[in-house]
């Protein structure tokens, strides 16, 4: 697999399990957690969203669905 796409699905990995962690976060906590650009935090929350792993119950918020999800180890 080419390293900048491994990269990117271990970094959604993670902002999945940091968001399932903590319950409901911001974008902006994504931002700041992991040192990315909003756009890339908005890029990734969108696949995480697309794959009906996260929800937005407001502008700006994240949290997880109870969508059954196997990670990896």
């Amino acid at each position: 697999m080419n390293p900048a796409t491994d990269r990117m699905l271990t970094r959604i990995k993670d902002v999945y399990l940091y968001i399932l962690d903590r319950g409901i976060v911001t974008t902006e906590n994504v931002v700041e957690e992991f040192g990315i650009t909003n756009r890339t935090a908005q890029r990734d929350l969108n696949v995480l969203e697309y794959n009906e792993l996260i929800t937005s119950p407001a502008r700006g918020k994240w949290t997880t669905t109870k969508k059954k999800v196997k990670l990896p180890s």
